[in-house]
């Protein structure tokens, strides 16, 4: 009598963590894609007298990006870098605002190549309104352009992948 009622103890325990775990939401990634252009819109810069090219200085880059979904969002982005003749370090954070207010920003450091083109990825740091909890990566490829003829600083168009989770609500 006693193993028979131990049964329906430990059956009735193991239904009930079973109905925790199914009803538990599960976090799921979502991937978001999408393009972008930007431009320097200010850059300082300060010659270090060590090596032919070398400087270091601060950039700010904004533009517009769209997601494959058709949404539409304006970007910031402040560079920090130290390069001799376009290649060297650099330390870049970003945030991206959406028509509703929303925001992501991210963060990434790296070494430039001096080349027409550049991939990294960035952690994300941080979101309001909708992605308020966001977690994630977003890799990116960048193709440079140089300044117009009394332009202040390079242009880039590229493309991301954003993959994130938010919490559950």
């Amino acid at each position: 009598m006693a193993t028979k009622r131990t049964t329906w103890i430990v059956l009735g325990i193991f239904i009930i963590f079973a109905w925790f775990l199914v009803s538990v939401p599960q976090t799921m990634a979502e991937t978001e894609n999408g393009k972008y252009i930007n431009r320097v819109t200010k850059m300082e810069s300060f010659p270090i007298p060590d090596a032919e090219g070398h400087s270091v200085g601060m950039a700010v880059l904004e533009g517009a990006a769209i997601s494959e979904k058709g949404e539409l969002a304006w970007q910031k982005v402040v560079v920090i870098f130290d390069g001799t003749k376009g290649v060297g370090p650099f330390y870049q954070y970003w945030t991206t605002t959406f028509q509703d207010g929303s925001t992501v920003t991210g963060y990434n450091k790296g070494t430039t190549g001096g080349g027409p083109t550049a991939k990294w990825t960035s952690e994300i740091i941080h979101g309001m309104g909708r992605f308020q909890g966001i977690k994630g990566t977003v890799a990116t490829t960048a193709n440079f352009f140089p300044p117009d003829k009394g332009g202040i600083g390079w242009k880039t168009v590229g493309e991301y992948t954003m993959t994130f989770t938010l919490p559950s609500k």
